[in-house]
């Protein structure tokens, strides 16, 4: 028989805040550097990887830089050892940040920088591409930040959501230009699907900032605060983030992704709210209200009919999940217990998440695809129901991690083991 979620009052444990920050070291990076070239050996001669600042989570994969004002893109010879990277006028100083700036070669393409500055000191790109060995007997595979199926287009290899300049003068100078997303990005294959102890303890990092920031915020808001004051709640410290951040409440709740405003909070209203840094997002969502009694008459069942359902779904989401569990199967345990239309779930129900928020998904319906040691999940069941009743939302990520990925962990991250394990207890225990 399933278990059935209560309403009760719990005491949240303090798991901590870190004293140290994980870093990767450049060998990370050139090892990512050695699988991406065994992993494209027999397909390309060359793979251009372009970024831009929403669109940074593969080139910094790889370099540990991330475009920031402007564009870049590396190009690494797949049949070779070199990779140069091109950049605009800010991004040459920027460079530095790489922990393998001494193994990329820099160049400069000023088409990359903003309007109005200075173009007069770069080659052409047909010459940039001709320097670094692309040719017409080339096979160039290009990454962006998404790839295409049969289902949206007969030619998915062809399609690319990289500038149409930089796509067309590669067609031009290389036999085969094909997108190459998916070596990056597949869902279960791709080389950010799973992570390393060290990128992991990174993403941990991160995601102490984004629970206590989230934390805070749903302890301290109070009526007559403008939703600003609301998210100066959070004590940011400046990490890198990876989404706007989100507060809203009232009316403009309903949208789901507007950033705060200077609008004044009020006793009843819907609230949401999200923190999303390089690696991690937290996200809660329900009514800021002390009782059920000072909801609106017409959903004063809240708890029955929506939060408990749902807090359910998430508890057999988490009970189901680990290595070898299919994607299929965590879709289908969250449907069974809010799969009804009323509950609106229509995104996929857990996600890969990485520098960027949204990898991709091994999560959705009759999915073979199989959890694999490494992944870093973000539980994001969202229901939508469109009525009165709003939604109630659990944001969080989780790590995925085998015997050795657990002792790695705990040897060279024991601040960041103490806390993990901390919090599992808690989960279970509660």
């Amino acid at each position: 028989m399933a278990r059935r979620a209560e309403l009760a009052i719990l005491d949240l444990p303090d798991f901590g805040l870190p004293t140290v920050q994980p870093t990767l070291s450049d060998n990370i990076y050139l090892n990512r550097l050695s699988k991406l070239r065994e992993r494209c050996k027999d397909e390309y001669s060359h793979m251009v990887v372009y970024g831009d600042r929403e669109h940074s989570a593969n080139i910094a994969y790889l370099t540990g830089f991330d475009p920031r004002f402007e564009e870049a893109a590396l190009i690494v010879d797949i049949e070779g050892d070199e990779q140069w990277i091109m950049v605009g006028n800010e991004g040459m100083g920027y460079l530095e940040i790489s922990p393998i700036k001494e193994s990329l070669q820099p160049v400069l393409y000023q088409p990359f920088s903003l309007l109005g500055q200075d173009r007069s000191m770069s080659s052409p790109l047909k010459d940039i591409l001709q320097d670094t060995g692309i040719t017409r007997n080339s096979r160039v595979g290009v990454a962006g930040w998404k790839y295409y199926s049969k289902e949206e287009t007969e030619t998915p290899d062809q399609w690319m959501e990289v500038p149409s300049y930089l796509v067309d003068t590669l067609r031009v100078e290389a036999s085969q230009v094909t997108n190459a997303t998916h070596v990056f990005m597949h869902q279960t294959d791709g080389l950010r699907a799973t992570n390393e102890v060290e990128q992991l303890a990174v993403f941990e990092y991160a995601s102490t900032l984004t629970s206590q920031a989230v934390k805070n915020v749903i302890f301290g808001v109070k009526p007559d605060m403008t939703e600003y004051q609301a998210v100066q709640l959070m004590g940011l410290n400046g990490y890198p983030i990876s989404v706007h951040t989100m507060l809203s409440t009232g009316e403009r709740a309903w949208m789901g992704l507007p950033s705060p405003s200077s609008k004044i909070i009020e006793k009843g209203d819907a609230f949401t709210t999200a923190l999303g840094l390089q690696g991690a997002l937290n996200s809660r969502a329900g009514w800021l209200v002390e009782d059920e009694t000072q909801l609106p008459k017409k959903i004063r069942d809240y708890i029955p009919k929506l939060a408990a359902p749902y807090f359910e779904a998430v508890v057999d989401w988490l009970e189901l999940m680990g290595i070898g569990t299919t994607g299929g199967d965590l879709y289908k345990v969250v449907h069974d217990r809010i799969g009804d239309p009323f509950y609106g779930v229509e995104l996929n129900p857990g996600h890969l998440i990485h520098l960027d928020e949204w990898v991709n998904s091994p999560i959705y319906e009759g999915s073979k695809d199989r959890i694999k040691p490494g992944m870093a999940i973000q539980v994001d069941i969202i229901p939508g129901t469109g009525t009165e009743y709003f939604t109630s939302n659990i944001e969080d990520g989780i790590a995925i991690g085998d015997k050795g990925t657990r002792n790695r962990l705990m040897e060279k991250y024991p601040e960041a083991w103490n806390r993990i394990t901390r919090r599992r207890d808690y989960m279970v225990d509660g």
